[in-house]
């Protein structure tokens, strides 16, 4: 089976180097970081510049992998992402990334759980769709819990996706675009 082609989404200035490891696992295909500079060059553009990025980086994709750090939640565009990825079909998940060390060796503060900002019709969006908190205490055990689970957890989002057809999720809370 080939692997799977997904849309990272994260807080890039806080979260960038744990992203790294997440996305260098190798198990899956996905989206590149852009670099900073290339960035800000697409925000420099305005927002529907920025959206526009995002839906042509999403294209041919099928799971929005949410790589949750302490500040994850309150980012305009990683909800976006998540609103966005909902109403493609893609399946959407979220991985906390908070025990991964950054280049400095330590770990972060467990962030809130992005999906919360939103619901789907009646129900909490936070219980349909998985935020994974990988098992371990350490940097090493984090990672590994994430490598041997990634590709499982990514068919899992897509089938629940598949389940809940043509409903559409509101979001109730958050910075909006």
């Amino acid at each position: 089976m080939s692997r799977r082609r997904v849309f990272f989404s994260f807080h890039y200035e806080r979260d960038y180097w744990r992203v790294q490891q997440v996305i260098n696992i190798g198990a899956l295909e996905g989206n590149r970081p852009v670099s900073a500079q290339d960035w800000e060059e697409v925000k420099r553009r305005g927002d529907e510049a920025i959206k526009r990025w995002i839906n042509e980086q999403m294209e041919g994709r099928t799971c929005v992998i949410v790589l949750i750090g302490a500040e994850t939640a309150s980012r305009k565009w990683v909800l976006y992402e998540i609103r966005r990825g909902w109403e493609r079909g893609m399946g959407v998940m979220g991985i906390y990334i908070h025990k991964l060390e950054d280049q400095e060796g330590k770990q972060d503060v467990k962030g809130p759980n992005p999906f919360e900002n939103f619901v789907l019709q009646d129900e909490a969006f936070s219980s349909v769709v998985k935020a994974h908190d990988p098992v371990g205490s350490t940097g090493k055990e984090a990672y590994r819990h994430i490598e041997d689970n990634i590709t499982k957890w990514v068919e899992e989002a897509i089938e629940i996706r598949k389940k809940y057809g043509d409903l559409k999720i509101t979001q109730v809370s958050g910075p909006r675009v």
